[in-house]
């Protein structure tokens, strides 16, 4: 196994795509003290990500994610060649689109740039790593650091790895990550989608087949989650929810109890068409009756703060 630049080594790390979740990756980083190369050919990239920071900045600092005195403006630099972001880089994160060519592409690039002690993480939302390290000289070191929107205030990274991928990438990565104030989940074995995105996934089929086949209103659906099973999940998760609800057995005395019902539900699921323009059509629609006249920036903004007193609340309790 090769030897990797630990999270103490980890000062200055490149940052390549500035979307949505690359921004948020970069006022992570920022809020962990380190320096940031950002590498984005787009024109709008660097005050765009100024911007996202500098909102997220009081965010963070509010729940210890950075020091409200701390000027990261001096630690942001931008550069539109490649070779020049990772250029003493100590470690790289991606987060281009969601295509195979493109972050392909890409890999065989870092592979050849970066010294092969550097870790590159990728924030797939859903290929796996294998898929993008195949056939590369420095395969080992290419693993995946998946985050959750908002990344600034989402403590939430999938970590793993590929076929190809060493061990000790995964260990190093995962270190980093805790380092900046993450909760790492570990993806034993790829599968597509990984683990959080997967689960989601099969909430919101259920959900669309309600709506589409008149069961239920997008409104009243969202409301069944917000005020039963997500004000449980947010604290302990599916698992351990149903472990609370066996009783004093626990799990033990849940599953004899309740799993028939739970396979006959099962047995009653399907896909729903959501390709569908029609069944699009309706939802976008419903959703909209849902917000009220609300924009999308004010409900994000509403999800922003109570996300932070949630987490504030989360910390006092050592959760």
């Amino acid at each position: 196994m090769a030897a990797y630049r630990g999270k103490d080594d980890i000062q200055t790390v490149a940052a390549i795509g500035s979307g949505v979740i690359g921004g948020g990756w970069v006022a992570a980083f920022l809020g962990g003290g380190r320096a940031v190369r950002l590498y984005d050919p787009a024109p709008d990239a660097g005050p765009k990500t100024r911007d996202h920071v500098a909102r997220a900045w009081p965010q963070m600092a509010a729940l210890g994610l950075a020091r409200a005195d701390d000027d990261w403006s001096g630690r942001l630099s931008f550069h539109d060649r490649l070779d020049d972001a990772v250029e003493g880089a100590d470690f790289v994160q991606e987060s281009t689109p969601e295509r195979i060519p493109i972050k392909r592409a890409l890999f065989e690039e870092l592979d050849r740039l970066v010294p092969a002690d550097i870790l590159v993480g990728s924030s797939t939302s859903s290929l796996p790593i294998s898929e993008l390290q195949a056939g590369l000289a420095t395969a080992g070191r290419f693993v995946l650091g998946h985050p959750f929107n908002p990344v600034h205030l989402i403590p939430l990274v999938e970590v793993g790895g590929g076929e190809a991928t060493d061990a000790a990438a995964i260990d190093t990565a995962q270190a980093f990550y805790v380092a900046l104030g993450k909760e790492p989940v570990r993806l034993n074995r790829e599968i597509f989608g990984h683990i959080a995105n997967r689960l989601t996934s099969a909430m919101f089929r259920e959900a669309v087949r309600l709506v589409a086949e008149d069961y239920a209103t997008v409104g009243d659906i969202d409301k069944a989650i917000r005020f039963g099973p997500a004000l449980k999940w947010a604290i302990q998760g599916q698992f351990t929810t149903f472990h609370t609800s066996g009783g004093a057995g626990g799990f033990a005395d849940f599953l004899p109890k309740f799993a028939p019902g739970i396979v006959q539900r099962w047995e009653t699921m399907a896909d729903p068409p959501l390709a569908d323009p029609t069944l699009q059509a309706k939802l976008v629609h419903q959703i909209e009756e849902a917000a009220a006249g609300q924009s999308v920036e004010e409900i994000a903004r509403r999800q922003d703060m109570l996300l932070m007193e949630m987490l504030a609340l989360f910390a006092q309790e050592g959760s």
